[in-house]
């Protein structure tokens, strides 16, 4: 089975078919579909999902798919990889720091379900999709925060779609999603995101929480704090609105001093320097 592979970070793809021209294949990338006319069969993790205009599927790495056409079908596809959105992360809403796009692609309820859009979000999809297709013919979209948006707008009429549906989201266990939730709403107040107390928080032992978060999230707790909360911090420097004084004490920081040397230790400069780059 083809495994197709991508380089470029962003790419938008629009055609028609009456045959689709790919086999059952996986990608190494992920893929929104949007169709744009016409009818058929997604064939989806051996799933069979019938589509018509207007729907969208969610691809991630590993899933298998292809398309059995029964009425000449227009694809709008937009295809990205890892570094898509880890590159903008200055721009991502605070939420997609904790639970990202690509996790939540790889949702098993979006395998198995086709998303029954209802108006207005059906309309908004049409014209988001055909606002980043127009957009790409004139400037190149891997480096517009304007696509970037329009792009994160798609994973909140989905969402929004899902829970109109009444749909329980799946692929991730409910408690790693409210530690990845706890520790984003209190991040800004240090004493509630140390290990006993979030172990304490959700019933866990200390010593065990330190592995068993390790093993779920592919990162240590500690550094997985000191990364969130550096980025946070960083996109507060780029907003380049509030002091630094403010900004240490919004994060906990005992005085400017404090943030600035944790600054100075996590990325070898000052925030003053960085604020300028």
């Amino acid at each position: 089975m083809p495994k197709l592979n991508q380089f470029k970070t962003l790419v938008l793809d629009e055609f028609e078919e009456e045959k689709f021209h790919l086999p059952p294949h996986t990608h190494t990338y992920y893929e929104i579909i949007y169709i744009k006319k016409g009818s058929g069969v997604h064939h989806l993790n051996n799933n069979l999902l019938p589509y018509k205009a207007g729907d969208l599927f969610v691809i991630s790495p590993d899933d298998e798919h292809y398309f059995d056409i029964k009425k000449c079908t227009g694809f709008i596809f937009i295809k990205f990889t890892d570094n898509y959105f880890n590159s903008k992360q200055n721009l991502t809403c605070d939420e997609f720091l904790v639970n990202t796009p690509e996790n939540f692609m790889r949702d098993k309820i979006l395998k198995e379900t086709v998303l029954k859009f209802d108006e207005p979000c059906k309309t908004i999809l049409k014209n988001t999709v055909e606002n980043i297709v127009t957009y790409g013919k004139y400037i190149d979209v891997t480096s517009s925060p304007i696509v970037f948006y329009q792009i994160l707008s798609i994973f909140g009429l989905i969402k929004e779609t899902i829970r109109g549906m009444n749909l329980q989201m799946q692929s991730n266990h409910l408690d790693n999603e409210q530690i990845a939730n706890y520790i984003h709403q209190n991040i800004y107040q240090p004493k509630l995101v140390q290990i006993k107390v979030i172990a304490e928080h959700f019933n866990i032992a200390q010593t065990y929480f330190s592995a068993y978060f390790k093993r779920t999230f592919s990162i240590s707790y500690r550094e997985y704090i000191h990364n969130l909360r550096l980025t946070l911090i960083e996109k507060r420097f780029h907003n380049n609105q509030l002091p630094i004084k403010q900004i240490a004490y919004e994060f906990g920081f005992t005085d400017e001093s404090h943030l600035t040397n944790y600054f100075k230790k996590r990325k070898n400069m000052k925030p003053t320097d960085f604020k300028k780059l």
